[in-house]
């Protein structure tokens, strides 16, 4: 009987499902579009794709006009100056190293040593630069510019060696402060009293520096001048250069050289807008 009963529900259910249409389950969530994928993400790329049509059509004008200002293809060499201009390394034009090996290959080379000094200044060595510029000058004697570009090293390396021998003439006081309150030596109460022996040493060692940077102060200044006055040589109607050789001569105490120098200034700019300031300063200059 039970058998008989499981029997024929089974085939009840059967006779169920057979008359039932088949149906697939509703797919819960967004629809999907006919060709698949989700219709909006394709929407916006279909989009991006329009809106960004122009601006290919600017990005392709732009690039044309950049070719044609650099001269690309005019038989100029605008792009190829564009990127020697750009140096990804930090560091430009030639270096000392390679300047220096140059000049031993030509030695009678003045674009060689013109290199040298330019590489030295491009290094910040004045020293270096200076001595490039006078081997060059030597080869090349009617450059002005150059005796003008040697004068303001000069000048630069002058002021340097006025500094340090300011900073060794305090060191010497710090050296001996005693020194400063004693009678003189060679008093009969600075006989008696002595000097102290540690300080002497100590002041006798500065006070060489000093002297030593005193005399390279003086010599550097003495090459600014000569520099400058084969600058208003060369070019002997060129205002500037008077008033640049005063101005040196007077930073070096030369008063007589400075005098003259501004006095050739007036003779070739009278009326300039500075006249009247130097003619006062050659009377300030005459009166010491």
């Amino acid at each position: 009987m039970a058998r008989a009963a499981v029997k024929a529900k089974q085939a009840a259910r059967q006779a169920q499902q057979a008359k039932a249409p088949s149906q697939k389950p509703r797919a819960r969530g967004r629809r999907k579009h006919a060709s698949g994928g989700n219709p909006n993400q394709q929407l916006f790329f279909v989009r991006m794709r329009r809106s960004a049509k122009p601006m290919y059509f600017i990005l392709a004008l732009l690039f044309a006009a950049t070719f044609a200002f650099l001269g690309v293809g005019s038989g100029s060499s605008g792009l190829s100056q564009l990127f020697n201009n750009i140096n990804i390394f930090g560091g430009s034009g030639t270096s000392v190293s390679k300047a220096l090996k140059q000049v031993q290959k030509h030695p009678n080379s003045p674009k060689a040593f013109r290199d040298l000094a330019t590489a030295y200044e491009t290094k910040g060595d004045t020293t270096g630069a200076i001595g490039a510029l006078e081997n060059y000058t030597n080869l090349k004697k009617k450059d002005a510019a150059a005796f003008s570009e040697l004068a303001g090293l000069q000048m630069t390396s002058a002021g340097d060696y006025v500094t340090q021998y300011e900073n060794a003439y305090a060191s010497e006081q710090l050296a001996a402060p005693s020194q400063a309150l004693l009678p003189s030596p060679t008093s009969t109460v600075g006989k008696a009293l002595g000097t102290n022996p540690i300080e002497q040493a100590a002041a006798t060692q500065v006070n060489s520096t000093v002297s030593t940077l005193g005399e390279k102060a003086q010599l550097a200044y003495a090459q600014a001048i000569a520099s400058y006055q084969r600058v208003a040589t060369l070019e002997p109607n060129d205002a500037n250069a008077q008033f640049e050789l005063a101005q040196a001569a007077q930073t070096a105490g030369d008063t007589t050289t400075a005098v003259s120098a501004y006095k050739a200034y007036l003779k070739l700019n009278p009326n300039g807008t500075t006249a009247a300031e130097v003619r006062s300063l050659i009377k300030q200059l005459t009166k010491k």
